[in-house]
């Protein structure tokens, strides 16, 4: 099939296109600029190029967003003009890249997430919404960022599920040879784990010599967290853990 793929050069992106094309689609990357073999320029922030890009697309995965920068006009704005834009005569499935916890996390980036559901729900496409977890990259990141020294503060109580980008790039290829749900599929790791665990697995191999220590978050942001629910209840789930992530991987750059 003719496929497009939206944030192609981001994290997740880089993965899912060549496993796309061993599934044996024609697949078009869309970024901003449009460079690389395979690129097609359009912009979900002003809508430039869209209807270009789009043209005769069977299959969208709409993995573009913009958590750093305002995912308002990106991915809700942007995908009310995705929508706008897609060939309804050829389209046969539009798989959007949603985060796990979007619709109970009360994070300003995440209810831009659960808007952009919304905007797809409402759009009478053939459309799946996968909900997925943070990616093992991210948590190492995030994990990095965070340390003070020989100090490693986290979240006390905060559960989660991280998930290999490998996994996750094959479970969306997957979906997309399927039929449409029509509605909110999840995409878990194989394992959930607190966030203390999580760091002390990572303070192991990345800095041996730092304590972990747990703090209380306060407000709704922590108790939702300490709830679960950035846990799927039901989810397929990745073969990959987060102990051979961090055996494989090389610290983030």
């Amino acid at each position: 099939m003719d496929a497009l793929v939206t944030g192609a050069t981001g994290r997740l992106g880089r993965r899912l296109v060549p496993r796309l094309q061993q599934a044996g689609h024609s697949v078009r990357q869309m970024s901003r600029r449009g460079a690389g073999p395979g690129g097609v320029r359009g912009d979900l922030a002003t809508g430039f190029d869209l209807a270009h890009a789009l043209a005769g697309a069977e299959v969208v995965v709409h993995a573009a967003s913009d958590p750093r920068g305002n995912p308002w006009e990106v991915d809700v704005a942007g995908t009310r003009r995705l929508v706008e834009a897609v060939d309804r005569d050829r389209l046969r499935h539009l798989v959007h890249v949603s985060i796990v916890g979007v619709d109970r996390i009360p994070l300003a980036y995440y209810r831009a997430k659960y808007a952009a559901e919304q905007v797809l729900l409402a759009s009478r496409l053939p459309v799946t919404l996968v909900r997925i977890t943070q990616f093992h990259e991210f948590a190492d990141e995030l994990l990095g960022t965070a340390r003070r020294g020989p100090l490693l503060p986290v979240p006390m109580g905060w559960r989660v599920q991280p998930v290999d980008v490998d996994d996750a790039a094959a479970h969306l290829v997957s979906v997309a040879a399927q039929a449409p749900s029509g509605g909110v599929v999840e995409f878990a790791g194989p394992e959930e784990h607190s966030v203390a665990d999580l760091a002390r697995a990572w303070a192991a191999v990345r800095a041996p010599t730092a304590r972990v220590l747990s703090t209380p978050v306060p407000g709704r942001i922590g108790a939702a967290l300490r709830e679960g629910a950035a846990v799927p209840a039901r989810a397929s789930r990745g073969q990959h853990t987060w102990a051979q992530y961090l055996a494989s991987a090389p610290p983030p750059a």
